[in-house]
């Protein structure tokens, strides 16, 4: 037989106004720390490596995700100007496509270059997709030649290309 009466807690206004008070530091302090991991982003981004613009992206985030007025702003800037904010918002994603966006950069950046015969980014891609289109050829044709000598069929001949 046990005499302790159950515990009920009864919700006191003070509480609910105590976790409103918390929550609200709380996330003041996270933009806080938002705000300056994205100037330690900004500050590593022209240095040389690659680094500074990852912490921004993660300042951006922590940002994003505690100020209902930055998201808001965000969603402006997003409408307002999409092809600057897209780059942004695939690296905001539970799985950001880091090199995809990278490149897509890289190529913008590229466009810049007023004389087409100095961009090399461009015919760099094609010709690595030639080379490995033609890799995979000879592979088939490698994997198909073995398997006609195994059967004892003389293989067709592959004109090279």
């Amino acid at each position: 037989m046990s005499f302790a009466a159950p515990s009920l807690r009864i919700m006191r206004a003070s509480d609910e106004y105590a976790r409103d008070l918390a929550g609200r530091i709380g996330r003041f302090l996270l933009v806080m720390v938002g705000l300056a991991v994205m100037a330690v982003g900004l500050v590593t981004a022209p240095l040389p490596g690659h680094l500074g613009l990852p912490i921004l992206v993660v300042g951006l985030m922590i940002v994003l995700r505690n100020s209902f007025k930055a998201r808001r702003r965000f969603v402006r800037m997003q409408k307002a100007h999409p092809k600057m904010i897209f780059p942004l918002r695939r690296l905001l994603r539970r799985e950001p496509e880091v090199i995809l966006v990278l490149w897509q950069q890289l190529l913008r950046v590229e466009r810049l270059i007023p004389h087409p015969r100095y961009r090399v980014l461009v015919k760099a891609r094609r010709a690595l997709r030639k080379a490995l289109k033609r890799s995979a050829h000879q592979a088939a044709a490698r994997k198909a030649a073995v398997a006609h000598k195994a059967i004892g069929v003389a293989p067709a001949t592959i004109p090279a290309e």
